[in-house]
């Protein structure tokens, strides 16, 4: 071997086991102290082992500000390759917190925006490790443009490849763009933090005193904000529920999400739904006990679970086809339409319609929440959003309405009237304008002042009103149903609904874009 060739090998090795040890045994050490994995090591944890394939290994920063012409390590504190998930291909990026605290540097925006054009020309997901101190204050606008450069492809990359961040550590300023953009965002509780302007900055502005857990914290972005769509113990949890969610969805806007054999019987009839609606129509219930009875195995995968907590969305199979549900939830401020839940719901109907899910509606609404704080917060443009997402969606969308279904929310979840696919109602389901209590107190309000036994006549009435008004025979009758089931048939019944559909082909107008009401 030549001397050159074999001096050339001896470099080769030693770089390589540089960029592998990234800052170095003590880093990973005190990383590893603190119950986090390094960069790698969450890499291989969430692709099928073996399979990981590295991109710009030797890349190195180019500034020479600071001293930092003596400080080039190898790969630049970022990792970015290919491998894949369920042996799908997918792309990722991690940022290695023990290099620069994982900061953004011109070479290594550029190391991510290469890995997302070569994603977006082979079809396939990206996913992205974020935990990094912020941009690299030695190289100035040049980090900032990096920056920039991502989040133009973040916005160019959406609705074409599913996009995942998971937040494993530090998130701040600019940086929280990138994952807001993104199709899904996970954080690991009590190590992850997003927030545009950290606590000091926020104590000297508004003189507020605050914590970086409080501030932006996996609790608080899970709860409050509903910036974070699942929030993980740990970073191997964060990593697994990555690895799971990409099992819902295709590689592309192009592509059908995979269908899996399952050994649930298409044809389960389940018996307990014929008793889960309380006798008291105004008694709770949790609409997950009908969700799981209904999906395969019982297996559903909630997304933004603490989060506007009166609307449920979620993926779960349908005799192995994956398929979004959206459910309003009883045991919450009786399942009503809020601000924070018609964002929830449309945010997510829209992603499933990105990704050719099929939509399931599981429907007990009593109106959208009345009060000052709602009408002054711009319910009527927030809720306009989750009617828009409905209207907007192609993808095949089934309703099926348990209880009740009053109001414009009747028509904003997923009715017949906004081209929804096939709608089905239980035998006990009210369709009306408004509940018919208060329908009563309205439509016979002097007839009850003048009663001798208002509260005998008043109930009377309410049955009379049921009766003419609000039964789904009513409803079925004028086409607005296209079927009442039994509630143990739902199963069977919406998975043979959904084979059927399984050809639908539909087009919107040609237009450059809808103009959704944000």
């Amino acid at each position: 071997m030549p001397q050159d060739l074999s001096e050339r090998l001896h470099q080769l090795r030693e770089l390589r086991q540089q960029a592998l040890e990234g800052g170095g045994q003590a880093k990973i050490e005190r990383i590893h102290a603190k119950g986090r994995l390094t960069a790698r090591e969450r890499i291989h944890l969430l692709l099928d082992e073996g399979s990981f394939q590295e991109t710009g290994v030797f890349v190195t920063h180019r500034s020479h500000e600071l001293g930092m012409d003596e400080n080039r390590p190898v790969g630049d504190g970022m990792v970015t390759g290919v491998g894949r998930v369920d042996g799908r291909q997918v792309y990722v990026f991690a940022q290695d917190f023990t290099v620069f605290g994982g900061s953004m540097s011109e070479a290594n925006a550029l190391k991510i925006c290469r890995l997302m054009d070569q994603a977006l020309e082979n079809g396939c997901p990206v996913v992205g490790l974020n935990d990094s101190g912020g941009a690299r204050i030695q190289e100035g606008v040049r980090s900032l443009a990096g920056y920039a450069e991502i989040f133009w492809r973040n916005t160019m990359a959406s609705g074409v490849i599913p996009q995942i961040s998971a937040i494993l550590g530090p998130c701040a300023g600019g940086a929280v763009y990138s994952p807001a953009i993104t199709d899904f965002t996970l954080m690991v509780d009590q190590t992850s933090y997003m927030f545009v302007t950290g606590p000091n900055v926020i104590k000297m502005v508004t003189n507020e005193d605050v914590t970086f857990e409080e501030l932006g914290g996996a609790d608080t972005h899970s709860t409050k904000s509903g910036v974070a769509h699942l929030m993980a113990a740990n970073d191997q949890d964060c990593l697994l529920m990555t690895r799971r969610l990409l099992s819902f969805l295709p590689q592309n806007n192009l592509e059908e999400p995979p269908r899996i054999e399952t050994t649930d019987s298409p044809d389960r009839r389940e018996e307990k739904l014929n008793s889960i609606i309380p006798d008291d129509n105004k008694k709770p219930y949790d609409m997950r006990d009908v969700i799981s009875l209904v999906v395969d195995e019982g297996d559903f995968l909630e997304i933004q679970p603490r989060h506007a907590q009166n609307i449920i969305c979620g993926y779960a199979r349908l005799d192995g086809q994956p398929v979004g549900i959206v459910a309003n939830q009883p045991r919450f401020q009786a399942g009503v339409l809020d601000i924070a839940s018609s964002m929830k719901g449309a945010r997510f109907v829209r992603t499933c319609d990105c990704f050719n899910v099929p939509l399931v509606v599981f429907e007990d609404v009593p109106g959208f929440l009345p009060g000052t704080d709602q009408e002054f917060g711009g319910i009527i443009k927030h809720g306009a959003k989750l009617l828009y997402a409905f209207c907007e969606a192609t993808v095949p969308k089934l309703t099926v309405i348990t209880r009740k279904a009053y109001g414009g929310a009747y028509d904003v979840m997923n009715s017949k009237h906004i081209r929804a696919d096939w709608n089905v109602a239980w035998p006990g389901a009210e369709l009306a304008v408004m509940g018919s209590e208060g329908a009563v107190n309205i439509l016979y309000r002097g007839r009850l002042a003048e009663s001798d036994d208002p509260d005998a006549d008043r109930a009377r009435l309410v049955d009379e009103y049921n009766e003419t008004y609000a039964n789904p025979f009513i409803a079925a009758g004028l086409g607005y149903l296209d079927d009442v089931i039994e509630p143990a048939d739902t199963r069977p019944q919406l998975i043979r609904a959904l084979s059927n559909l399984r050809g639908k082909k539909q087009t919107l107008p040609p237009k450059k874009h809808g103009n959704i009401p944000l």
